[in-house]
């Protein structure tokens, strides 16, 4: 493609006249793109970091829905808009189904991208021998994760999350459960057995974490101590062992001799300086954080998934061994549980707003990011819309043959189950405003909250060994790729003859040649 085809097919992405381009158009799109596949070589690298991007809920619709989003809020059509994860050379699809259900939850999708092992819906860190609710069960079925591999290998590691720390997807990375709701002790007041509530077991069990930012301060503050930011106590939810587990973690911390920050609000978390802190913890809500839609950015207010990404790079980049960083956009589920597209969309574009700063601050020879998601939703796009069509509007021209009996229009996006069930005498989307940011959209199936999907799930990826990413695989699959390509865990066999093989830059894909061209130096010499 010569500079004018290019200029050409610029403008047509930008403005969105694709529509009425010619066949050559399309032929030297596919053309360059093609060209530059077979160009292609691999990174054989060792990844010396490794970023996980979980968006939560974030199914393919989801992202092809945010896509039309992002480029529509940019003032073109929007379907022509690629996202900074698509731009990643590998991508793969994940059967995200748990052991013993058809449709997933957080717990066990988190459990197997993390740990490398599916298991049971509803247990977090455990391996299927174990029962839900069942505290002995737990004995023997606990699994290591990418966090503790990662730390082995004298890494640092990194839990970002816009939901509660303790939540089932990043509790997945460090915490053992038999039943992902004991999040605090308040949640285990009739349970017997050794269990310890994730909030603990995050304190007292994983005080190497250098970076973990996220809500859910109310299972670490008793149920007496009022909340810094509400200045009254969620007793409901606070603790009832009359510990301050913000304190626990001050102290252990001050006794490990680690430079060490806890905070709660935007202006602490700016003031965190990463030349001058080991160990950071940052709750900044009693439960989870607000959506990005909603979010008070002032001093009192929260830090974006960007900056709290962004942050948490600049501490863990410091260590010359390398990291590991498991960032979630945590609230693309919880919007798509109550229907409200808008929200969902805009949650999926603030963790791609993450991956963006994530490609800038780090290096694709050394670094290896992967973004996917844990599960589906019931969230699904049709009725033959016209091109550049507003994505959270009615559909703009229904075909007569495509009228529903009571010849009311019909929004783009459509949930299979939730709470936008309207029944036979539903509201035509066409006369109102669909583009509110709290706006329910229609469901087929009257729920109190839509259910997950069991559908396959996109992974991307890129840096070193990122083509291990390819075709189907199950879920647990990225965790054995992530340690292979780090040398930690599980993947360290190796690792040993990797590294004699390649001293230096590990980066061989010109090896072969470098070698021959060595040789013919050595016989030239010897001739001569």
């Amino acid at each position: 493609m010569d500079l004018l085809d290019f200029s050409v097919v610029l403008l047509c992405l930008m403005t969105g006249s694709c529509k009425s381009q010619p066949q050559q158009f399309w032929n030297d799109m596919a053309q360059n793109d093609m060209r530059k596949a077979m160009k292609f070589q691999p990174n054989t690298n060792v990844a010396k970091n490794v970023i996980l991007f979980i968006g939560d809920g974030m199914s393919i619709s989801t992202i092809t829905a945010a896509r039309i989003r992002r480029g529509q809020l940019q003032g073109r059509t929007g379907e022509e808009t690629v996202l900074k994860f698509e731009e990643f050379p590998h991508v793969g699809l994940l059967k995200t189904y748990p052991v013993d259900r058809q449709t997933a939850d957080s717990a066990s999708t988190a459990t197997a991208l993390l740990s490398g092992v599916k298991t049971k819906y509803y247990l977090v860190g455990l391996d299927a021998t174990a029962k839900r609710g069942d505290c002995a069960s737990a004995k023997g079925a606990r699994l290591k994760t990418m966090v503790d591999w990662a730390e082995e290998e004298g890494k640092s590691t990194g839990i970002v999350t816009t939901t509660r720390l303790t939540h089932a997807t990043p509790s997945s990375a460090y915490a053992h459960s038999v039943d992902r709701d004991w999040e605090g002790d308040v949640n285990m007041d009739d349970k017997t057995g050794k269990c310890r509530d994730v909030a603990h077991q995050f304190v007292f069990e994983n005080r190497n974490i250098e970076v973990a930012f996220g809500g859910g301060r109310r299972h670490f503050i008793p149920y007496d101590v009022a909340d810094p930011e509400a200045n009254f106590t969620y007793a409901k939810y606070q603790r009832r062992d009359n510990r301050n587990l913000i304190d626990c973690w001050k102290f252990l911390q001050d006794e490990d001799g680690k430079r060490f920050k806890y905070v709660w609000n935007k202006q602490q978390f700016d003031d965190i300086d990463p030349d001058n802190v080991d160990n950071v913890l940052g709750l900044f809500a009693p439960s989870h954080m607000q959506y990005e839609m909603e979010r008070d950015d002032g001093p009192q207010g929260e830090p974006s998934l960007t900056e709290m990404t962004t942050k948490a790079i600049k501490i863990l980049q410091k260590n010359d061994k390398g990291f590991f960083l498991m960032v979630e956009g945590g609230r693309i589920d919880h919007a798509h549980h109550d229907n409200k597209a808008k929200k969902a969309l805009h949650e999926t574009l603030a963790l791609e707003d993450a991956v963006r700063e994530a490609v800038r601050l780090t290096d694709e020879e050394d670094t290896m990011i992967v973004v996917t998601a844990d599960h589906s939703h019931v969230f699904s796009l049709g009725g033959y819309p016209s091109r550049g069509n507003d994505i959270l509007a009615a559909v703009d021209d229904v075909p007569e043959q495509y009228l529903p009996p009571d010849r009311k229009g019909f929004t783009t996006i459509t949930y299979g189950n939730g709470p936008g069930f309207e029944g036979g005498n539903r509201t035509d989307p066409r006369y109102i405003d669909t583009t509110t940011d709290d706006y329910v959209f229609p469901s087929a199936v009257p729920l109190g909250q839509d259910t997950h999907g069991a559908d396959d799930v996109a992974v991307y990826a890129r840096g070193p060994m990122s083509h291990l990413i390819h075709g189907v695989h199950e879920q647990n699959y990225v965790a054995h790729v992530m340690a292979y390509a780090s040398c930690i865990g599980i993947n360290k066999a190796h690792c040993a003859h990797y590294r004699v093989i390649n001293t230096g830059p590990i980066h061989t894909p010109h090896s072969g040649l470098l070698l021959v061209v060595i040789a013919c130096i050595l016989l030239l010499n010897i001739r001569l």
